[in-house]
């Protein structure tokens, strides 16, 4: 399942691929605030890094926990403008999983995980193409886990 969101304009885009883990427990979601918001563990892909890659090594910095990575749920892209980047094309791919052991304290210090209820967090998302990730998965993980 994909989505694009934004309207493309005709400029020269920043592309940024990323990664994304959604641990889902009951009714509640696994995510990270901000100053700027509420996020997902993961973020941008660094030189040949894997999808995998990548969410376990952001689920360390940014959480301090070794993470089980499940299946691919959904991607989505935006077109957007960003306030220092300028045109701006996030491409991101979202996966289910769970966290494992807690190994370390973050080393994003600005990153506070936390598990909120789904029902709170529901269109709080950071961006509008997270918030619908963010649905995708929850659906996905109330069916298995209902298997």
């Amino acid at each position: 399942m994909h989505k694009i969101f934004g309207i493309k304009e005709d400029a020269e885009y920043y592309d940024r691929e990323g990664a994304y883990l959604i641990p889902v427990c009951n009714n509640k979601v696994g995510i990270v605030e901000t100053h700027k918001g509420y996020f997902f563990l993961g973020g941008g892909l660094e030189n040949g890094e894997s999808y995998l890659e990548c969410i376990k090594r952001e689920c360390l910095e940014e959480a301090g926990y070794i993470v089980s990575v499940g299946e691919k749920v959904c991607t989505a892209e935006t077109y957007c403008k960003h306030p220092t980047i300028g045109h701006f094309h996030p491409m991101q791919a979202y996966y289910i999983g769970d966290l494992v052991e807690k190994v370390a304290a973050p080393i994003d210090v600005d990153h506070h995980f936390l598990w909120v209820d789904y029902d709170y967090i529901s269109g709080k998302m950071f961006s509008e193409m997270q918030n619908w990730a963010l649905e995708k998965c929850f659906d996905f993980a109330q069916k298995i886990y209902k298997k």
